[in-house]
């Protein structure tokens, strides 16, 4: 534990900007899986569960949560069978 008073901000910092990046990538991550499901299965709504996904995905890449040629390949494969 730190003892320095800006040693102990930048953990409460890191600490945030953390559950917020995993926050992020969870939601990106079951966007993407929904999206997958609902070509697989021809659902109704699977264009809207694409494009959302589709959002997601390139907001982790801006941010630099995951690399841009992940997203990229993310990308092709929730819009393969579209």
């Amino acid at each position: 534990m730190p003892n320095i008073k800006s040693a102990i901000k930048r953990v409460t910092t890191s600490k945030k900007a953390q559950d917020a990046n995993i926050s992020q990538k969870n939601e990106m991550r079951t966007a993407v899986k929904a999206a997958k499901a609902a070509v697989e299965n021809n659902a109704d709504n699977k264009q809207e569960l694409v494009n959302l996904a589709v959002k997601k995905i390139d907001k982790a890449a801006k941010s630099n949560l995951i690399h841009s040629n992940k997203a990229d390949r993310l990308k092709s494969q929730v819009m393969k069978s579209k």
